[in-house]
């Protein structure tokens, strides 16, 4: 299709948020990003602004070696894109970016989908709804479901992705240069 790669990464940190999360979805990947490299050096979602509060958060630009990251267990997924929709997609996130500071976390979001009760909330996302929005932009998702009833199960389900390692997120980073160096 395309000669450019962006990346779905699903992950579980292990932290007492993503654990209660797990009780109620029972899946083992609850947080959704989404990447521009193979390196996932740039990666961004909705989630924690300090690494300590869940409770603060907002669109974040998010470092996957930090200690938040440390024992987390992930699937990385590639989508082949074309340069304008890979285009269209940074667009969005470097508009978000740039005004970062008038988006926010949409916890209210996170439990009215556990209720299956909508509730869109001007500037406020949660991060699979963020993933859903950014590769709605791209022409990559395609949904009867509103963007913001979308989880991260349901991205993990949509096409046009192959899955490209599941697995520890810090042994990603060996097995990434093992593959690139065998290509």
């Amino acid at each position: 299709m395309g000669d450019r790669k962006v990346y779905l990464l699903l992950t579980d940190t292990g932290t007492l948020f993503t654990r209660m999360i797990r009780l109620y979805t029972k899946e083992s990947h609850n947080h959704a990003s989404i990447g521009f490299d193979c390196g996932l050096t740039e990666v961004y979602s909705f989630g924690r602004k300090r690494p300590r509060n869940p409770f603060i958060g907002g669109f974040v630009k998010e470092d996957i070696r930090s200690e938040l990251f440390r024992n987390a267990t992930c699937a990385v997924y590639v989508y082949s894109v074309t340069e304008k929709q890979y285009e269209n997609m940074l667009r969005l996130i470097k508009e978000m970016d740039e005004n970062k500071q008038k988006y926010r976390y949409n916890l209210l979001g996170v439990f009215a989908v556990a209720l299956n009760k909508r509730i869109q909330r001007k500037h406020a996302y949660f991060c699979s709804h963020f993933v859903a929005t950014i590769l709605k932009e791209g022409k990559l998702l395609e949904t009867n479901k509103h963007l913001c009833m979308i989880t991260p199960q349901d991205l993990k389900h949509a096409s046009s992705k192959k899955l490209v390692y599941q697995g520890d997120l810090q042994s990603y980073f060996s097995f990434r240069e093992t593959q690139l160096e065998a290509n």
